[in-house]
């Protein structure tokens, strides 16, 4: 199917992505919401102008829908963009990046019913091991952006997602995949990027209870060829 995918720029709908991918659906389009209160991007709070980088070394084209935190505002705007894609580019379906909580699949599931679109979900129900192993075993690199306060210190911004993130998830008891929104990633890198996103510097501000990279946007990357990087090394 022709299908768009719910973008954060985190690991989970990149995985999900990848799997539907491998399953051989044609990823056309990737979907992101900013909130319109402070121009970033929803829930991660990421710069939107770093998430159409990425999108450019996936070689995927980005919608970036402006959503305002006002009631039902997000639903309807999420819908009025998936309708156009819809109609203007035959999408049939959205990928979804959902694990295991219950209320929002049944939300994703009726939105996209109610426009006559299937709501994919890739890595449903699968253990939360299993995902991350597959995401770093897939060769995806990825790095923590945001990060609860009463969890984490504020070194844990710019860290990379890798054994011993999973290590110290372990240790403090804390779904390894985040998905009650203990911590978010963004992938800098992975089997279907073109190129990859270079981390040059972090930095982490306290926001409402979460330790983040507020300032986070494309001055603070390099963006690197991949074939390039091989060559140099070898």
């Amino acid at each position: 199917m022709k299908v768009v995918v719910s973008w954060s720029g985190g690991k989970d709908c990149c995985l999900a992505m990848h799997r539907a991918m491998r399953q051989g659906h044609d990823v056309c389009f990737l979907l992101n919401l900013v909130l319109s209160e402070n121009g970033k991007c929803c829930f991660h709070g990421t710069g939107p102008d770093l998430l159409k980088e990425q999108a450019s070394c996936l070689g995927i084209p980005i919608i970036q829908q402006r959503v305002s935190s006002a009631k039902g505002d997000y639903e309807k705007n999420f819908k009025h963009s998936l309708s156009l894609l819809r109609d203007t580019h035959g999408i049939e379906a959205v990928v979804f990046g959902d694990i295991y909580l219950d209320d929002h699949k049944a939300w994703v599931e009726r939105v996209c019913d109610e426009i006559g679109l299937q709501a994919l979900e890739p890595l449903w129900q699968d253990s939360t091991e299993t995902i991350i192993t597959e995401f770093l075993e897939q060769g995806f690199n990825a790095r923590i952006v945001s990060a609860k306060a009463d969890i984490f210190d504020s070194a844990i911004i710019g860290k990379a997602l890798d054994s011993d993130f999973i290590m110290l998830l372990k240790e403090k008891q804390i779904c390894l995949c985040g998905e009650n929104g203990e911590f978010h990633t963004f992938v800098c890198d992975g089997p279907c990027f073109k190129r990859k996103i270079l981390l040059r510097q972090t930095e982490s501000h306290l926001i409402e209870g979460f330790w983040k990279h507020w300032q986070i946007d494309i001055k603070s990357f390099n963006i690197a060829d991949k074939h390039t990087m091989r060559h140099q090394v070898s």
